[in-house]
């Protein structure tokens, strides 16, 4: 395609959340330089990507057709997505800057926010740039064992064969609902209240919808419609053709106005952890860990290597232990209060 790949990975941060603010927040720099490096990629491409009337940002068709092929671009490429640590951003922020000789890369999952960890990195280690470099399920594992990042926070469970992996917390699913759905206003759902709804993925995806709507279903499940990322996904939400089960952070991330999301009584939390390949545990990688298992800048790093995490180094995927290995990016601990199997809902307010 011919374009900066730090341009290109700017571009489909903003295109998956369709917001500006929450793509900086996640990429961890300046708003107006994410801001400037789109307006640039438009300039170079001579065609808009956004449309951007008062509070809201919407993809243009060009944006739409770049977004399509713009994975498979950056898969294609060493990927790097530079980070600052503070407002201002970081150095090789500037579109067309070469990618620095040493630079920590950092895969990130949807939804996964890294900024408080990454700050971190750039106290810590000012000699080396932290690059946050947005991932798929697709591209999660493999760009590690591509050489195109140091680690990634994966959603599990992932092949663990060659990983370390260290399982850092869980996510409560939501359903993703029109705002004026009829459950919109329920404090808690059950996916069997859910299963006369068109679901907007594969129904494999969510076992517990699958076997409910396997026996309550009145009409047959509708082959899920093609989308190019989850934020097109919540477009249809919105516009009423069906719902969507995500982990709560993606639902956050994609969040707007005419949706709302729903936390599900009785489908699996989503784990999240970090992994890197066992036998490249530099460093640099036992540094990060550090940092993100809370350990002092005075801490010692032994015991950081593969040896000791949880997790694999080979064979069946690790298997997330569900304790609280670690403080999620905003503060709060793993897992949460469980819910019990029955739906809660608030009085419903007046329309």
């Amino acid at each position: 395609m011919g374009i900066d790949p730090a341009r290109l990975a700017y571009f489909v941060a903003v295109a998956e959340r369709l917001h500006f603010g929450r793509a900086a927040a996640e990429l961890g720099i300046d708003r107006r330089a994410l801001s400037r490096a789109v307006v640039e990629l438009e300039a170079e491409l001579g065609v808009a990507l956004f449309v951007r009337p008062a509070g809201t940002t919407r993809l243009t068709d060009a944006g739409r057709d770049l977004l399509a092929r713009a994975h498979e671009d950056l898969a294609s490429t060493a990927p790097a997505v530079p980070t600052g640590t503070g407002s201002e951003p970081g150095p090789g922020v500037a579109a067309g800057a070469p990618t620095p000789a040493h630079a920590f890369r950092i895969g990130i999952a949807p939804g996964v926010v890294v900024s408080k960890w990454t700050r971190l990195w750039g106290e810590r280690r000012p000699d080396v740039e932290a690059q946050v470099i947005p991932t798929d399920a697709a591209m999660q594992v493999t760009a590690l064992h591509e050489g195109l990042l140091d680690v990634s926070f994966v959603r599990l469970p992932v092949p663990a064969e060659g990983l370390s992996v260290i399982p850092l917390y869980s996510e409560v699913p939501v359903v993703v609902l029109p705002r004026d759905h009829p459950l919109a206003d329920a404090e808690s759902l059950s996916v069997v209240e859910l299963a006369e709804e068109h679901l907007l993925q594969d129904p494999a995806t969510v076992p517990e919808w699958s076997a409910a709507a396997d026996v309550l279903r009145s009409t047959p499940v509708r082959p899920p419609p093609e989308t190019a990322s989850a934020a097109d996904a919540v477009a249809l939400v919105a516009a009423g053709i069906g719902v969507l089960v995500v982990p709560k952070s993606v639902a956050r991330l994609h969040h707007r106005k005419d949706v709302t999301h729903v936390p599900l009584t009785d489908v699996a939390q989503t784990d999240v952890g970090l992994a890197w390949l066992a036998d490249r545990t530099t460093p640099d990688v036992e540094d990060f860990i550090g940092i993100v298992r809370g350990r002092s800048v005075t801490s010692s790093r032994s015991g950081s290597g593969p040896g000791s995490q949880r997790g694999a180094r080979g064979g069946a995927p690790a298997e997330p232990t569900g304790r609280k290995s670690a403080a999620q990016p905003d503060g709060s601990r793993a897992g949460g209060r469980a819910r019990g199997p029955a739906a809660r809902r608030r009085p419903r307010r007046a329309r």
